[in-house]
């Protein structure tokens, strides 16, 4: 990773969750695994906007396309990655110079037994498609709180994956994202952004 900050992050786009990384240790690189993995926490830099609320959608696991028919909840990379997590807001702002941007309060949170419930329902219904060979057929749109995105270096990037009629093909890699509504709500949560004063 270069020391150097870069004048924006268009180009750049990991570089904040990398700075955290090497900052603080983390060993887990790219492996499956949660960041810190003598701790069992995956480290997450969450881009927000002046009042506290996320900007994107956050990256969670690449999903391994050949193997979704066999993988349950409990061996996914999501459930993994995501039974404790350290929230670092920063801020995102796009006016703002990388250097010049400012750090929120880290949160170290868990899912409450309701997000886990929502987060498996959205994974078992994108996983099933993914199963039963229909990868293609998965846009954006799909899971309440929980997405499946291209994630690739590049356009040219394949990754083997099964069609519906058992044979492999190569597809375009994918990742699985959280929505900005799910991180909104742990942040709100945490820290009471935009809450009224009572009356």
């Amino acid at each position: 990773m270069t020391t150097a900050v870069p004048q924006d992050l268009r180009r750049a786009k990991g570089w904040t969750g990398a700075l955290f990384e090497r900052c603080l240790g983390a060993t887990a690189r790219s492996r499956a695994l949660p960041d810190f993995e003598h701790l069992g926490i995956e480290l997450k830099t969450l881009p927000v906007r002046l009042d506290g609320r996320p900007l994107e959608t956050t990256f969670v696991c690449t999903i391994p396309l050949l193997d979704m028919a066999r993988i349950e909840w409990e061996q996914s990379g999501v459930f993994k990655k995501l039974r404790r997590v350290l929230w670092v807001p920063v801020e995102g702002t796009r006016s703002t110079p990388v250097a010049a941007r400012r750090i929120g309060t880290p949160l170290l949170w868990s899912p409450s037994p309701e997000e886990d419930a929502e987060l498996r329902f959205d994974w078992e219904e994108l996983a099933g498609m993914i199963g039963r060979g229909r990868v293609e057929d998965l846009t954006g749109h799909l899971g309440r709180y929980l997405q499946v995105r291209p994630k690739a270096a590049d356009s040219h990037a394949r990754r083997r994956a099964l069609g519906a009629d058992g044979a492999a093909f190569q597809a375009l890699p994918r990742g699985f994202y959280l929505r900005t509504s799910f991180t909104a709500r742990i942040l709100q949560r945490a820290f009471v952004l935009g809450a009224r004063p009572a009356r």
